[in-house]
């Protein structure tokens, strides 16, 4: 069954509102899963805050929450009370029935949100949005200025001329990383340079998919001469890998979470040297396309359906008071915050010029989860040279067909 209308009003024009201060539960359990990176850090921490007086509050933070929140949401009563939820994600969740219509708690406890933060399914509010993401370019600019690269480049056909000349210039043998592990991350760094063409991924008003195309083909050559100038283990890459790979001086360019900028630009964890050669700047074009090849994340609250109203009445309330000002103020270079009191910063100028750009939304169709597993499983053979592009891409369309109709979305 198709989800009609999705909408997230103004998400992405930095809007929010201050939470309720303090927490005020006198009985329940909270528990919370979620992906792990210091914006959630932040608003976890704060939630726990409302722990005592009869309440408990416990959190799993793990780069694996995709992988277990279906089944941990399943269970009745679900292991989880709440669970942080993003475009996609969402959408897996609600395909199952698994999370509940909070229209009732935002009218108790979220008077003070912003309409920007809600997210609405068919007319039902199912999560609250408070932080906005997207992946873009960050760049060494000091790298770049010693091999005569001038200025940052803003398409990937210059990130590959800006490559080769570190290479030739026996800077880097390795210049460039992308998120490009073996399965979901992989699937997303496909998904964002697709969405650079401006094609769609699937036929208009249908769940068939159509990537096995020349938009699909040319995505995958910019992929392969993009890794070719990445470490020979790329498939292994996620954001830690990056990251730490990034903090270590060991890249001149790379793709990564604008949720990552506060930690790549602070003193911890790298050098002075590479804090103050490092840009964040919007995610670049390619191929004359009509915007960044990028998506525009959100992440947000949803609580589960599989609990009682108690526990989820705490739950809202205690993540509520991880999302207020004071957290925001607190944190400001960890996110690109929609709550009141974000100001913004460098580390969010990734984010914001990939949105201002015109970069569209991760697509919120139900069917999509299914098409970003198939891309995770198939892709890499063209990448390591076993298969053509055509193959691969043909290969995709089977698993994601046999998905859809497993699930119910094809015939």
């Amino acid at each position: 069954m198709f989800l009609k209308t999705i909408t997230a009003a103004g998400a992405f024009a930095l809007l929010g509102s201050t939470a309720m201060a303090g927490c005020g539960i006198s009985a329940g359990n909270v528990s919370i899963l979620s992906n792990d990176f210091p914006a959630i850090q932040a608003v976890t921490a704060a939630a726990a805050e409302c722990a005592g007086d009869g309440v408990n509050v416990e959190t799993n933070l793990t780069k694996d929450h995709k992988d277990i929140m279906v089944a941990a949401l399943t269970a009745n009563p679900a292991q989880y009370t709440s669970v942080i939820v993003s475009n996609s994600t969402l959408v897996t969740l609600m395909n199952d029935g698994l999370l509940r219509p909070i229209d009732d708690l935002v009218a108790k406890h979220g008077a003070a949100l912003n309409k920007s933060q809600l997210i609405t399914v068919n007319g039902k509010v199912m999560a609250v949005a408070f932080m906005a993401n997207a992946q873009h370019l960050f760049t060494r600019t000091d790298v770049l200025a010693e091999a005569g690269v001038e200025g940052i480049p803003a398409t990937y056909e210059e990130v590959l001329a800006a490559a080769e000349k570190v290479r030739a210039a026996g800077l880097m043998e390795y210049p460039v990383a992308l998120n490009t592990k073996a399965g979901w991350n992989l699937a997303e760094e496909f998904v964002n340079m697709y969405m650079g063409t401006g094609a769609d991924f699937f036929k208009a008003g249908t769940a068939e998919v159509s990537v096995n195309n020349e938009n699909g083909v040319a995505t995958l050559e910019m992929l392969k001469s993009l890794v070719a100038y990445s470490n020979p283990d790329y498939l292994t890459f996620d954001s830690n890998a990056t990251q730490a790979e990034w903090e270590a001086g060991n890249l001149a360019m790379a793709t990564m979470w604008g949720s990552r900028g506060g930690a790549v630009l602070d003193d911890e964890g790298s050098t002075a040297e590479v804090v103050a050669g490092t840009v964040l700047s919007a995610a670049p074009t390619w191929g004359n396309g009509p915007r960044p090849a990028s998506t525009l994340w959100w992440d947000g609250i949803g609580i589960s359906t599989n609990i009682s109203d108690e526990d989820a009445e705490a739950t809202f309330i205690a993540m509520m008071n991880g999302i207020t000002t004071d957290v925001v103020k607190a944190n400001n270079d960890a996110a690109v915050w929609l709550v009141d009191g974000y100001m913004p910063s460098p580390a969010s100028a990734g984010v914001s010029g990939t949105a201002s750009g015109g970069a569209a939304p991760y697509p919120m169709v139900p069917f999509m989860g299914a098409l970003h597993t198939a891309l995770g499983a198939e892709i890499s053979d063209f990448l390591q040279g076993t298969e053509s592009a055509e193959q691969a891409l043909a290969d995709v369309e089977a698993a994601y067909t046999a998905a859809a109709k497993e699930q119910g979305f094809l015939k």
